[in-house]
């Protein structure tokens, strides 16, 4: 299997049991070996009191991405840690996208850089994941 395939069914497996990205609106765009890409249109119960995106729905795409990007390999991974910076609104009807991609792989440790954009390709928000590979895989491979 190569790593494009392995990476494609790895998503496939994590997104058959990912209720919380179905429930958020996401869809996957993209998936290769320690990276991915999903999008989210803004809708009006994503938006908070001020009109605009909530931080925690745009912080669960970029998390949502991290997840995919660092279970590409079919080794079962959780976040250790993430941090995030917020740098503009997102608005309603926006069409985010969050890009993740591997930084570095050591061991049972990764680092991940997530992009969430707009439909211009302004910038959004930047978070920094940090992951840990646990025991599992996501789908039985021979």
């Amino acid at each position: 299997m190569t790593p494009e395939e392995r990476a494609q069914k790895s998503a496939a497996a994590m997104w058959a049991g990912d209720e919380a990205s179905k429930w958020a609106g996401m869809e996957i765009s993209r998936v290769g070996e320690g990276e991915a890409v999903l999008e989210l249109t803004v809708e009006a119960h994503h938006c908070n009191g001020h009109a605009i995106c909530h931080g925690g729905v745009i912080f669960m795409l970029a998390d949502s991405a991290f997840a995919f990007a660092c279970n590409s390999r079919n080794q079962s991974t959780v976040a250790q840690h993430n941090m995030i910076s917020f740098i503009a609104p997102g608005k309603p009807g926006d069409r985010l996208t969050a890009t993740a991609r591997e930084i570095s792989l050591t061991g049972r440790s990764g680092i991940y850089d997530i992009q969430v954009t707009n439909q211009d390709g302004r910038q959004i928000a930047e978070m920094r994941g940090f992951s840990r590979a646990i025991k599992g895989s996501l789908f039985p491979e021979e």
